[in-house]
């Protein structure tokens, strides 16, 4: 054989072919990854199966807040007794919002994706919601979810509540999710909180004084792991441990969820293997 006819049958100058990544093990009963550039599919664990999505749910509740026409983040909202009774009545997470205080929507949205304040998730569909009571100013917030979820192309995805607190049928898959993360991170706003590790705000009583709230300190132990900018967690007696993550790595990002994983552990184990693997194969 010539040189010639060795280079044009690639015997010549060829790389060795790189071995593809084993697809990691995760706990998790659920999940996905994908390219956020293009949405391409790198990763599935029963990936349309619909779960309970706990907190992860208020994704959501702040990507409609956000889409708000005319949308002023400082507006401020004046906290409700209502929003103190239903805390304790569901044992929920708590930014700890004092009744009476006037907090702006820009601070709701910290207090509702850092702390996973359920209060403040409330106050949020009270204020953006139509309707005469609180009540039905939160059933119209949801709704909005839902048309908001239909519009994305989240076919598997039915809310209930506000912030995961389910009455039976607030589930999403591990897809649909990933799908409005990638949506909802294109918002400037949402990115930069999501990607905050601690916020102290500062709320107006009923005096007119100012209160220092203790510091918010985000529930997603992973920012800053290996490029981690996000997004939320969720977690729950029956939906377990959840989270909506997403990582930038080389300019280039990825974005993935795990549904119901065991325990807080095996969650951020199951999130570091998709990331990487993720990356891997890009």
């Amino acid at each position: 054989m010539t040189t010639g006819a060795m280079i044009a049958t690639g015997v010549v100058g060829s790389a060795p072919a790189q071995a593809a990544p084993a697809k990691p093990t995760i706990t998790a009963k659920g999940g996905f990854v994908m390219n956020s550039a293009n949405g391409k599919t790198l990763f599935t664990k029963a990936a349309d199966t619909k779960r309970l999505t706990a907190s992860t749910t208020k994704i959501m509740t702040a990507k409609v807040v956000l889409a708000q026409p005319n949308l002023n983040l400082d507006a401020k909202v004046t906290i409700k007794g209502a929003y103190s009774d239903y805390i304790v009545k569901n044992g929920a997470s708590s930014a700890n919002l004092i009744v009476g205080d006037k907090v702006t929507v820009r601070q709701l949205l910290y207090g509702m994706m850092l702390k996973s304040g359920c209060e403040a998730a409330m106050a949020l569909a009270d204020k953006y919601g139509s309707g005469s009571t609180v009540a039905a100013r939160t059933k119209n917030f949801i709704a909005k979810m839902n048309t908001t979820a239909k519009n994305l192309g989240m076919t598997n995805t039915k809310f209930d509540s506000f912030d995961g607190i389910s009455r039976g049928a607030n589930a999403s898959t591990p897809r649909d999710l990933t799908k409005l993360a990638r949506d909802v991170m294109k918002n400037a706003t949402f990115k930069k909180i999501v990607a905050t590790k601690s916020y102290t705000a500062k709320t107006i009583t009923k005096t007119g004084s100012t209160r220092t709230m203790a510091a918010w300190n985000n529930t997603n132990l992973l920012l800053g792991w290996k490029g981690t900018i996000g997004i939320k967690t969720g977690s729950g007696t029956e939906a377990k441990y959840c989270l909506v993550f997403a990582a930038t790595r080389s300019g280039k990002t990825v974005m993935g969820t795990v549904l119901t994983s065991t325990n807080e552990t095996t969650r951020m184990a199951d999130v570091k293997k998709l990331m990487d693997y993720g990356f891997a194969t890009l």
